[in-house]
């Protein structure tokens, strides 16, 4: 199989969608023959990387049997390709906000849903990272026929490194000699839940519990979700949280965020509901998970995808602060049971989300549809 792979953003910039685009770009090329054309310089770039890339992939596809986007955004290159190749069989990864975005304010939304929705149905098959995600395609007229979920994975070799307390302390640039540190890894976007839980459900912990948000700012001026950093930040300073709390805004992925994810005693992913936006994988649980931690996180949209309740990690009711409140409490007052979790949870990871295994899935999907005359 010849596999033309397209991503309109990709490593170094940080993101889960980015690290999915990357991930299954590599184990695709264990299994077939893949050219990545990538966008590896943000959303400012796009105005250029979109039209070039068109140009290219124009020609390029004579040699390839199949062209691959990595998300909604690149549907209409998709589609516009099939037009000029109608031999050829084109797909398309879909993300949470690529079909949420639609139902979005604004200019750029309402073109959105007129020129995207409709070029993500004419391409042959849709690849959901989360069942959720096929639920709101359905909405906006995709059929659900149209549509196959795989989760995203992990490459485990490239999330678990050896490191300390004091390399965590480094990192933080405090003293945690005490703390049990609660850590959360993930864009600062309202349905991530962060302000949420730094209001409700942080101040109800014993004072040792010490909590660190990292991940993705999201720029003020791009279209999506919006950047909740200063919320957060504001959450924090009105409740008198600064000696309980940090906030540590692109991470650098490594050593950085791979120290906190293997050395902080537990995750949480607090998401909340939001209109108009969604989890459409819950990502960072599962790596949290191959770091053999245990990880706690709202039962909500594409999270119940990646956490299987009692198997590699624990859901609550999204909002219900007081049983956040009260499942940290137990977790974190029993270290052995945390780490015989942890080592379970890692293993279950391993078993149903290696990149090796998710990417024959999205192989075995394409071959279906070219395999049919």
């Amino acid at each position: 199989m010849r596999i033309l792979f397209i991503s309109h953003s990709f490593p170094p910039i940080f993101g889960g969608v980015e690290r999915q685009n990357y991930y299954l770009s590599e184990g695709l090329k264990k299994h077939a023959t893949v050219k990545v054309i990538a966008n590896t310089k943000g959303k400012l770039w796009l105005p250029v990387f979109l039209p070039v890339t068109f140009l290219r992939s124009l020609f390029l596809m004579s040699d390839y049997d199949v062209c691959l986007v990595g998300n909604g955004v690149l549907a209409p290159i998709g589609a516009a390709l099939k037009f000029f190749h109608p031999g050829k069989k084109f797909f398309s990864v879909v993300h949470g906000l690529d079909i949420t975005f639609a139902h979005k304010k604004g200019l750029l939304s309402r073109i959105y849903k007129a020129v995207n929705i409709p070029s993500l149905k004419k391409l042959d098959k849709l690849f959901m990272v989360g069942n959720q995600t096929i639920d709101e395609a359905v909405k906006v007229g995709i059929s659900r026929e149209h549509c196959v979920f795989i989760p995203n994975g992990i490459l485990l070799d490239e999330l678990t490194i050896p490191c300390s307390r004091k390399d965590m302390e480094k990192v933080l640039g405090i003293d945690i000699t005490g703390k049990k540190i609660i850590l959360r890894v993930g864009r600062f976007v309202p349905h991530k839940g962060v302000e949420w839980f730094i209001r409700n459900v942080l101040p109800k912990l014993p004072d040792n519990y010490f909590f660190v948000a990292v991940g993705g700012v999201v720029s003020d001026n791009s279209a999506g979700n919006k950047n909740d950093f200063p919320v957060c930040e504001k959450a924090i300073r009105e409740l008198g949280l600064q000696q309980r709390a940090k906030l540590i805004g692109d991470i650098p992925e490594r050593p950085d965020k791979l120290i906190l994810m293997n050395c902080a005693d537990m995750h949480v992913g607090p998401n909340i509901k939001v209109p108009g936006s969604m989890e459409g994988f819950g990502i960072t649980a599962i790596e949290g998970g191959a770091c053999g931690k245990v990880i706690l996180t709202s039962n909500l949209e594409g999270l119940k995808d990646a956490i299987k309740d009692g198997e590699n990690g624990f859901l609550v009711e999204p909002g219900d602060a007081d049983t956040y409140v009260k499942k940290i409490n137990e977790l974190l007052s029993d270290d052995g049971f945390r780490e015989r979790f942890g080592a379970k949870a890692k293993q279950y990871v391993i078993d149903n989300f290696s990149w090796d295994n998710i990417s024959k899935k999205y192989l075995e999907e394409i071959e279906k549809v070219t395999a049919k005359k």
